[in-house]
Order: C-alpha cells, then sequence, then structure tokens
C-alpha cells in the first residue's frame, strides 16, 4: 500500500534540493528587479541615499541568506547519507529509558544541533548585518539571555505536548490520532491564553499607554466599530532593534494592542490609529478566527496522515534506520510531509495577502480616509529598508502581505469615497 523506501528517498530529495533551487531562483530575481529609481509615491519620505541603502540591506540579506541555506542543506544531506539518524538512534537507545524518555532524547538532540549549526548565522545577522544598518540594539547578554529563556521554554511547553503526543501513538492504536489532535487544539487555545501574559513579559517589558491624545483616539475608534478593548501596552522593542511594529495578541477579554516604543516616536496619533485599525480589521472581519479553524483542520489531516506513515518500514529504511519508533517516525513524516506542506503554505499566503486587502479597506472606510494609514505604511517601509519593488514569483513564494506600493495604490484608490461607506 505505502512507497517504498527509494520512492521516498526521491521524493523528500527531489523537495528540499527543488525547493532549494526554487527559492534561490526567486531571490535572484527579486534582485534583478531591483530599480535605482525611487518610485514617485515616496518622494516625499525617502532620499536617494537612504532607498539606495535599502537595495543594499536586501542585497546584503539575500546573499547571506543564500549562504545559510546552502550551508543547511549540505549539513543535512551529509548528516542524512552519513547515516547520523541511524547512529543517533543507536545512542538514544543505548540509553536504557522508556520510550518517551528516549523520544524526547532523540528529538531534543536533532534540534540541539540545529541550533548549534544555526547559533553563529544568527550572531553574524545581529551583530553584522543588522549593526551595519542601524537596527540592531541587542547586547551580546541580552541575546544570549534570550536564547537560554527560548531553549527553556521549549523544553517545558514543547517537552510536554510531544510527550503526550509519543505516549498516545505507544499507547491506543488507531484512536492515537484523535487524542493527539484534540490535545493539540487545546495546547494551541490555552498559549493564546499564556503569551500575551506570561511567556512575552519574559522577553519584553509591557507598560500600559500613558493616558494622553493617543490612548483617548484609540479607545474613542474601538468604540465606533464596537471592538471591546481594555488593554493597551507600549512594549520596549528598543532594547532590541531600531525596526517598528504594532500587533495583538490573545483572544476574548485577554486580548491587547501591543505598541513598539519605536512606532509611537515615528508615527503621528492618526497614522497610529490607522495601524491600528488594520489590526482590528482582522478580527472583525474574522481573519484570525478563520486562520485559526483552517489551521486546526490542517492539524487533524497531519496527524491523520501521521498515524498511516509513522509505523511503515520504508520510511526509516530511507533514513537508514533499522527500527522502527514512533519519535523517528514523526522527524521523518515531516520530512516527507514537505512537498504538502509547500503547496498548502502557498495557499495560506495567497489568502493572508486578500486578508491584509480587506484589512485595509476596513481601516480606511471606518477611519473615513485611506490617507492616514498609507503615510503609516510609507513611513514603517521607510524606516525598515523594506523592498518597495520585490519581484512578483518572490512575492508568490514568500508574501504574506500584498508589496506596499500595491496596497498604497488600492488605497489611493478608494480615496474620499470611502466616507460615503462609514457604517
Amino acid at each position: 500500500m505505502f512507497f517504498s523506501e527509494h520512492f521516498i528517498t526521491t521524493l523528500i530529495l527531489v523537495t528540499l534540493i527543488g525547493g532549494y533551487l526554487i527559492d534561490s531562483l526567486a531571490e535572484y530575481l527579486n534582485i534583478r528587479h531591483l530599480n535605482p529609481n525611487l518610485p514617485h509615491e515616496f518622494s516625499d519620505v525617502y532620499d536617494t541615499d537612504k532607498y539606495a541603502r535599502s537595495q543594499e540591506y536586501l542585497k546584503v540579506n539575500t546573499r547571506f541568506g543564500f549562504i545559510t541555506a546552502s550551508f543547511d542543506l549540505t549539513i543535512l544531506l551529509i548528516f542524512w547519507f552519513g547515516g547520523g539518524f541511524g547512529v543517533l538512534d543507536t545512542f538514544v537507545r543505548g540509553l536504557g529509558q522508556n520510550t518517551i524518555v528516549t523520544g524526547l532524547v532523540f528529538i531534543g538532540i536533532l534540534l540541539l544541533l540545529k541550533l548549534l549549526i544555526s547559533l553563529p548565522f544568527s550572531l553574524y545577522s545581529t551583530f553584522v548585518i543588522e549593526e551595519k544598518f542601524g537596527f540592531n540594539r541587542t547586547t551580546p547578554g541580552l541575546f544570549f539571555k534570550d536564547l537560554v529563556t527560548s531553549i527553556l521554554l521549549s523544553l517545558i511547553l514543547g517537552g510536554f505536548l510531544l510527550s503526550l503526543i509519543l505516549w498516545f501513538f505507544e499507547s491506543f492504536g488507531p484512536l492515537a490520532w484523535i487524542l493527539c489532535w484534540m490535545a493539540s487544539i487545546l495546547f494551541i487555545i490555552g498559549i493564546q491564553y499564556l503569551v500575551p501574559t506570561w511567556i512575552m513579559p519574559l522577553f519584553n517589558k509591557f507598560i500600559p499607554l500613558e493616558q494622553g491624545t493617543l490612548k483617548d483616539a484609540i479607545f474613542r475608534y474601538a468604540r465606533s466599530i464596537d471592538f471591546s478593548l481594555s488593554h493597551i501596552f507600549v512594549m520596549d522593542g528598543s532594547k532590541r532593534s531600531g525596526k517598528a511594529n504594532a500587533f495583538f495578541t490573545g483572544f476574548g477579554k485577554n486580548k491587547r494592542i501591543v505598541l513598539f516604543d519605536t512606532l509611537i516616536k515615528q508615527q503621528s496619533v492618526e497614522e497610529l490609529v490607522s495601524v491600528i485599525a488594520h489590526e482590528m480589521g482582522h478580527f472583525k472581519k474574522k481573519h484570525i478566527l478563520r486562520r485559526l479553524m483552517v489551521s486546526i483542520l490542517q492539524m487533524g489531516v497531519i496527524f491523520f496522515l501521521i498515524s498511516l506513515f509513522i509505523s511503515q518500514e520504508g520510511l526509516f529504511h530511507a533514513f537508514f534506520v533499522d527500527n522502527i519508533s514512533i519519535y523517528a517516525g514523526l522527524v521523518f513524516f515531516g520530512m516527507l510531509f514537505s512537498p504538502i506542506d509547500l503547496f498548502l503554505s502557498l495557499i495560506m499566503q495567497f489568502y493572508s495577502r486578500r486578508d491584509e486587502y480587506e484589512a485595509d479597506r476596513f481601516a480606511a472606510i471606518t477611519t473615513g480616509s485611506p490617507h492616514h494609514l498609507v503615510t503609516a505604511l510609507k513611513q514603517l517601509s521607510v524606516h525598515n529598508l523594506a523592498n518597495l519593488t520585490p519581484h512578483p514569483f518572490y512575492v508568490f513564494l514568500n508574501y504574506s502581505h500584498p508589496p506596499i506600493l500595491e496596497r498604497i495604490g488600492v488605497l489611493k484608490k478608494m480615496g474620499t469615497s470611502v466616507k460615503g461607506l462609514i457604517p
């Protein structure tokens, strides 16, 4: 019924190498698509020198990304065809622990190796590239503090969920995938409440927005669209990066708006309200809920497929592992699933870009004008040295948001006509 080890090996190799080549082509086209002439739309906020600097920022990150991707693929292939998975499996089995502990050690070592391989690249990106272009505010001490905190959280939360999944597949046979799915749903919902109140404060300070014009304007706007809002926080994003952003987190009574301190410093009150209106639009248009439901359904399909493939000998032989195990099967299935995952991600990104247009429209209509959202988007793009002219193929593969010039073009076409559309 199922595929041979040779078919599985070929499929995964084609996916890995094909994906690498497609990504490399997209990166090449993206660089070739750069235009040294500043788009007219940005002539009021960009000078020639800074625009050239934004393009240099893209070129540097693209070259670095190519080196990183090439190194990662090479190491993976060496480890795979050098029998690394089989050696590691023999080692963890030799520890003499039960299957759950053995599985945690097996997957933990793989994640640790991945971390150690990626660490020099992360350091270079943060302390060389981001430093060169004026974004980095992170100290070495803060960098490693974040790293240790992230590892501990992964051990506690990830280890707990992984233990449950291993136990279910070891103990409940055909029903295991349903139990894993249910546990993962509860975990995801629980995380929505843990992240804003317990996890995020481990990395940043969140100070309630002080009384004043901005807070009054945000609450006035929220009431105008019947959006329940109780918390607005300012996050000290400037201690890590000079880039600016804003986001929503949490659900129900626990949802909150978070503004980077860097964003507040560079945007007017009207621009900030328009940015928040866009984010509220995602909630009002049910984008967040829809994405959550799609993710839950996708997770159910994945666990069902895992239950079909996790004990197939061909999957283990493809990775030069002699003994069948749940923990190794989870890892190998993840690589086997990668072609489907790539296809699904393209679909999700397409709908994400569509949702961004809808949230932009919502913000323009409910604030009475697209003007302030346009100026806010322009300011954010300039401050973050965003690429103004990405290649369409690169956008298709990688962008969850439409290119900034396209968003601005759509907003400007709305013009003052939105005033007649206000509820």
